[in-house]
């Protein structure tokens, strides 16, 4: 296996080189940067391994850049809350903290490969061939379906409070704006909304505002006709005309750039769109939902998202509370996630240990479902027998053991020194407000300097 470790200090650095000479079955090249590393790998490297703060390019700038498919884990003595969660985001196989052996990283790198291998090998195409299905077959079957694509694993008081607002607002047309951390299932309660409302044998289409370059967004959204720009060879209908007489899911609305916003505001109250290149005006019969992790009214504040447009989405807030607030979700998410990861492979049933159960509920879960559905998957593959045991959750490399207040406090603190305690750029390199920080700092009794 060909491997990059991407690490700014050389002790570090050098200590790798040294250690991995130990384990032959690993060519491993070194990069003391992201941009060195970026000039000299190509499509030959199956795993990055790459440290977070580092100069000119940190490592999560670093691996939005890589432009090749391959596994990555993460090595930081800096394990703060957010940058778990945004490195979880990007597909991170692992988040290592500092110090840690050679031993650790080696299995975590095999394990990585073997989940890969796996997962290729029983990779399936769902294709439906033959004629297109007719509207009243699509029906039926968007009927029969429903309750498989909404299923909630777990109950919970806040999942059963979220569940009967979203019942309520899913028997009108109004817009929902859906509010939470990343991988708490924002589009899982979407889909919920959409296949509960009159509008369930229509297309729910998904789109993420931040994984769309801001040049092809517009066009993505809206649609363009031939020669709209160099590369419009043909007419293209957009997502609004796609998800005609059904749900257009907008995610991450919060990074729409402001230059489209007025746009979209103009469509959602002439409930009409114009196309790229063209000036005829197109019906549309869509209900919005949109999603976002980032604090709207700040962006408001610091002029990057439109008031107007705000209430025109947020007609129905709902706040998802994260995974660590909503416990007695966990055994049965974990548990089903089993069942059916045993059934995708052609496992033999396999269960989790008591040890398992309580790592499982200690564990915080930065990374919400998202984490718990790829921790699940990875241990199912890898467990050598029926029962899944605490080591093989292996969630001791990631466990940060400090609460999150402590995670927050040090975030903060860490940012007012940077900023010379300066809190008009803290609030906007935190994204909480002025007077949310001067709690922060009231709270975790940081004083005036820190």
């Amino acid at each position: 296996m060909k491997i990059a470790i991407v690490e700014d200090d050389i002790s570090m650095r050098k200590s790798l080189e040294i250690a991995f000479k130990d384990y032959p079955e690993f060519e491993v090249k070194t990069f003391k940067s992201g941009v060195d590393a970026l000039k000299h790998m190509d499509t030959s490297f199956e795993l990055i391994v790459t440290d977070i703060n580092m100069p000119k390019m940190d490592g999560i700038e670093f691996i939005k850049k890589i432009d090749f498919k391959c596994d990555i884990i993460i090595m930081t003595g800096n394990a703060t809350l957010n940058r778990a969660v945004e490195s979880m985001r990007l597909g991170v196989k692992d988040f290592l903290t500092k110090p840690f052996d050679i031993e650790t990283l080696v299995e975590s790198i095999r394990r990585s490969s073997q989940v890969t291998k796996i997962q290729a090998l029983h990779q399936r195409k769902d294709r439906r061939e033959g004629l297109k299905d007719t509207r009243e077959e699509k029906i039926e079957r968007r009927k029969r379906g429903s309750e498989r694509r909404t299923r909630f694993y777990g109950s919970s008081k806040e999942l059963e409070n979220i569940l009967a607002i979203l019942n309520k607002s899913a028997a009108t047309n109004a817009s929902v704006m859906l509010l939470g951390e990343s991988g708490v299932g924002k589009e899982l309660f979407a889909h919920y909304i959409h296949e509960h409302s009159e509008r369930f044998a229509g297309p729910f289409i998904a789109i993420n505002m931040a994984a769309i370059p801001e040049n092809l967004l517009e066009s993505e959204l809206f649609g363009h006709e031939k020669g709209a720009f160099t590369d419009a060879q043909k007419s293209k209908k957009g997502h609004f005309e796609n998800a005609q007489r059904g749900t257009l899911f907008l995610d991450e609305i919060g990074e729409m750039p402001i230059s489209l916003q007025a746009k979209l505001l103009r469509v959602l109250q002439e409930r009409e769109v114009v196309r790229i290149g063209s000036t005829k005006p197109i019906k549309i019969d869509v209900r919005i939902i949109s999603a976002t992790n980032a604090n709207l009214l700040d962006k408001i504040n610091n002029k990057e998202f439109r008031e107007d447009l705000y209430y025109r989405l947020d007609t129905i807030p709902v706040h998802i509370p994260p995974l660590r607030n909503r416990k007695d979700e966990i055994l049965a998410i974990a548990q089903e996630s089993l069942y059916r990861i045993c059934l995708k492979y052609n496992f033999s049933k396999k269960t989790l240990s008591e040890d398992a159960k309580e790592s499982l509920l200690s564990y915080l879960w930065p990374g919400n479902i998202r984490e718990l559905l790829s921790v699940m998957e990875r241990a199912t593959i890898l467990s050598e027998g029926d029962i899944i045991t605490s080591k093989d959750l292996f969630l001791e490399s990631r466990k940060v053991e400090r609460g999150i207040d402590q995670l927050e406090r040090e975030l903060i603190v860490e940012i007012l020194k940077e900023t010379n305690h300066d809190l008009d750029i803290s609030t906007k390199m935190l994204g909480m407000s002025r007077t949310n920080l001067q709690k922060k700092i009231k709270k975790y009794n940081l004083g005036e300097r820190v």
